[in-house]
């Protein structure tokens, strides 16, 4: 896929998002912007602000260019879960999404350099974990996996075992809705 001629710079050093817009066939660079990430409120409000201070951190190094930046969190019972801040942390977020759906929500933003144009939007999929045990929450956080994800998993990973129910799009709840990403990629000439 072309991207014409316009550059796109990627706001995120998130391995899984480079995976995932390279396999669309997009052409980019990555600039991974520090950001302050203290935001409340929200899952939803939360991500959709998170994906906008990204992408303006990341445009302010380019006088042009398309800039796409995203963030995940996990939402239970309208309470964001990101990530663990230790075992003990992942152990309760697990245990809490055993048996149960939560929600993932995960902002993208895309921003033009050189005119300011922005588009964001905030997609939201459902997740229902089922019945987990002990021995497999402790086995799955000893991989070292749930401890830089949001709400303690990745479901790429070995959290997919986890899962008996998605309602919504899978690489949203990886972190990069491709589906939107490619219809706000158009609407910039991408």
């Amino acid at each position: 896929m072309s991207n014409g001629n316009k550059k796109l710079i990627l706001a995120s050093g998130s391995p899984r998002r480079r995976e995932l817009l390279a396999k669309m066939g997009y052409a980019f660079e990555i600039c991974a912007p520090d950001v302050d990430e203290h935001v409340t409120g929200h899952a939803r409000d939360i991500v959709f602000t998170l994906a906008q201070r990204k992408a303006r951190a990341a445009a302010a190094h380019f006088q042009e260019g398309v800039v796409i930046a995203s963030d995940t969190l996990v939402s239970l019972d309208g309470v964001p879960l990101g990530k663990p801040a230790d075992a003990a942390d992942a152990r309760a977020m697990l245990k809490a999404l055993s048996d149960r759906e939560h929600e993932v929500f995960t902002g993208v933003c895309v921003l033009d350099a050189a005119t300011g144009q922005i588009e964001t939007r905030a997609v939201r999929t459902g997740v229902t974990f089922r019945a987990l045990t002990d021995e497999e929450i402790d086995a799955y956080i000893s991989t070292g996996e749930p401890m830089d994800k949001a709400g303690a998993y990745a479901i790429q990973g070995g959290a997919g075992a986890f899962v008996s129910k998605l309602d919504g799009e899978l690489e949203n709840v990886i972190g990069f809705p491709v589906v939107e990403v490619k219809e706000m990629l158009a609407h910039f000439g991408m």
